[in-house]
């Protein structure tokens, strides 16, 4: 017997039964359907998300208003675009409702909603779009790091300011550490996220003036790409942005806190080069039915390269709905 099969593989828990509760209780209370948006710490807003949010969203049909909850450090903004313009498409009126973190790409997609309702300890986060290219530098693990323009352009700036020769060009030094490609593609990546903005912020402002503003502000104004953007801080930006009702601020933490437990690790190590995930990354709820991603791989460390491969990846997208009273799993095959 192998070690892997010593062993027990970890699980995470599947608490379907008690976020549904939740859930329904938060319906009664808005009197709306609600949609719910998770991503756990290795989660993020991908394009796949939009086919998960598309089959919750044909269980609810047309609507007149829609809440969405949303909880997610980011990721891609195409993929915000794409899942706004869907829910759009049956919901006239979307309402955002962030009790903790909606940085970056989510921040997109609440600035796509008609309303952005805030808890104590919500907050929003500027735009301004870093990537990982094939040519990007290379960490102390072997891996690509991201690149942000603001942090470029930074360097730049420092560099002209603290030398008196005008002559010396400051990327002929920085082109042995970035790659000229990468930082071309770093600067059509920001005016991307610009147009993305303006796009999202259009779908419900009207003024074009006011939306361009909004745009270059959440895009350039911030030092720092995680910088917290307060309910103060929004509303001044010239976000629509409102309280978050206690009770419903209150049950939004319930289900969070059964996500993060549902988002646990759940990492089995064999040994110091071998180990196996079962993590939940990212979930979608509505009453009645909840999808999630969940890892399903081996990692191995290869040891010349000083990096982590992975191995017998069976990762995909579940789904569990409940069908005449009883629960029913499934796997979704998206691509």
């Amino acid at each position: 017997m192998t070690d892997e099969q010593k062993i027990k593989i970890k699980q995470p828990p599947l608490l379907f039964s008690k976020t549904q509760e939740y859930i329904r209780r938060l319906e009664e209370h808005l009197d709306a359907p609600i949609l719910t948006y998770w991503n756990g710490p290795n989660g993020s807003v991908c394009g796949n998300d939009v086919v998960a949010f598309y089959e919750l969203l044909e269980r609810i049909g047309n609507c007149e208003k829609l809440y969405l909850f949303i909880k997610s450090d980011g990721g891609n903004g195409r993929a915000s675009l794409r899942i706004i313009n869907l829910i759009r498409q049956y919901a006239k009126h979307i309402i955002s409702l962030v009790p903790l973190e909606c940085a970056s790409a989510a921040t997109m997609m609440a600035i796509g909603t008609d309303e952005i309702r805030m808890g104590p300890m919500a907050y929003l986060s500027a735009v301004d779009t870093s990537l990982t290219h094939d040519l990007s530098p290379l960490d102390r693990d072997n891996t690509r790091v991201s690149v942000s323009l603001d942090e470029l352009n930074r360097v730049v700036r420092l560099w002209k300011s603290n030398t008196d020769d005008s002559t010396t060009n400051p990327y002929k030094s920085l082109f042995e550490w970035v790659h000229p490609l990468v930082i071309g593609a770093v600067d059509r990546a920001e005016s991307l996220s610009i147009m993305l903005c303006e796009e999202l912020l259009s779908y419900h402002i009207q003024d074009e003036s006011r939306v361009k503003k909004i745009a270059n502000i959440l895009n350039s104004k911030y030092p720092s790409h995680s910088y917290p953007i307060m309910r103060k801080e929004a509303l001044d930006i010239g976000l629509n942005i409102k309280p978050m009702d206690k009770t419903v601020n209150d049950l939004l933490l319930e289900i969070n806190g059964l996500y993060s437990e549902m988002g646990q690790r759940a990492t089995t190590d064999f040994d110091e080069i071998r180990s196996h995930s079962n993590e939940i990354l990212n979930i979608l709820e509505v009453v009645g039915a909840q999808i999630f991603y969940q890892n399903d791989k081996d990692w191995f460390y290869r040891t010349e390269e000083r990096r982590w491969i992975t191995l017998n990846d069976n990762s995909n997208w579940r789904m569990v709905e409940l069908i005449n009273g009883k629960t029913r799993k499934s796997v979704l095959h998206i691509a």
